[in-house]
């Protein structure tokens, strides 16, 4: 990021970046997940009694709340960094 804001990037073009790379993880992660989740659901509906192994609302919350939390954990290191001295970050690299 240094060498990048030293050429000359904004800092919303790098947040941008970085974002942008964080939730094509998070959206990978996502249908991994979900997809591992729905399959596991007949070896759970074995283990649960009086309740839907496949619960709509559930599935929903739990993939927005994880979304919300892997962006978030992405975006404040990132805003950090982009508030970085540039010659500052260069000048650790060697």
């Amino acid at each position: 990021m240094g060498v990048r804001m030293a050429l000359g990037a904004q800092r919303a073009d790098l947040l941008g970046l970085v974002i942008g790379r964080a939730l094509k993880l998070v959206a990978v992660g996502t249908a991994t997940g979900l997809l591992l989740a729905l399959f596991s659901t007949r070896a759970l509906q074995a283990l649960l009694y009086q309740v839907s192994a496949f619960d709509a609302p559930t599935f929903l919350l739990v993939t927005l709340i994880l979304g919300a939390v892997a962006l978030a954990a992405s975006y404040l290191p990132a805003q950090r960094a982009t508030r970085a001295d540039p010659m500052i970050a260069l000048s650790h690299i060697t």
